[in-house]
């Protein structure tokens, strides 16, 4: 095994970095100038391929701090340094949805599905859109198995009117990653979508996500 500084430099992460761009460095080598160094036995290259080829990006990326911390290798300063650059790039992409024109269903859906597919609990959640379909903000209403107590009319349509929302999209996920709509999700659905044509606030659509996918419930 080959300590870093017995690498070639040009070879080196940070070195092929600043010589080519950050386009030329594959998943290993972005992960090592995160984590800096290695440990006894293993440089930080090495240390980097086995968590890829361990865990993936998408598990290495929805684990805890003492998940990680578990992990031969990792202590708590490379778990914190692994924990807080998800998390930034979480909250960087959260703020991505706002201001955007949404034509049809698949414009977010995407969006969701990676912002909700490490979440243990169903989260519901409302999109509120002005007169021309951009995006306001959008807000968690409930976390929690969905049921009426948890999604109540009143606070959806609330916080539709507090935003000045012209229509809404409600957005739903299942942790266990399969979409397939219960028959609670099309009866509160039903009460929402009823809601909305009384108080004059359109619900356009209601998104089920899961990990890799999604449906429509109207």
């Amino acid at each position: 095994m080959l300590r870093i500084k017995e690498i070639a430099i040009e070879q080196r992460p940070r070195e092929r970095l600043k010589a080519k761009g950050i386009d030329s460095l594959n998943d290993s080598e972005l992960l090592a100038i995160i984590l800096q160094n290695g440990t006894n036995g293993e440089n930080v290259i090495d240390l980097s391929h086995r968590l890829i080829a361990s865990f993936g990006l998408e598990k290495l990326n929805s684990l805890s701090l003492t998940e990680l911390m578990k992990i031969k290798g990792i202590k708590l300063g490379k778990a914190s340094k692994l924990i807080a650059t998800f998390e930034l790039n979480k909250r960087i992409n959260s703020g991505k949805i706002c201001e955007k024109v949404v034509k049809n269903p698949s414009d977010i859906a995407s969006y969701y599905i990676e912002k909700l597919k490490d979440l243990k609990k169903e989260h519901f959640i409302a999109v509120f859109l002005d007169s021309k379909n951009k995006i306001i903000k959008d807000e968690v209403i409930s976390i929690g198995t969905l049921n009426s107590s948890l999604v109540h009319p009143r606070e959806v349509f609330k916080e539709a009117i507090k935003h000045s929302a012209n229509s809404i999209i409600l957005v739903h996920n299942h942790p266990s990653g399969l979409v397939e709509p219960s028959d609670e999700d099309y009866r509160i659905n039903k009460i929402l979508v009823e809601t909305g044509n009384l108080v004059g606030i359109k619900v356009l659509d209601h998104l089920v996500v899961g990990n890799k996918e999604w449906i429509t419930l109207n």
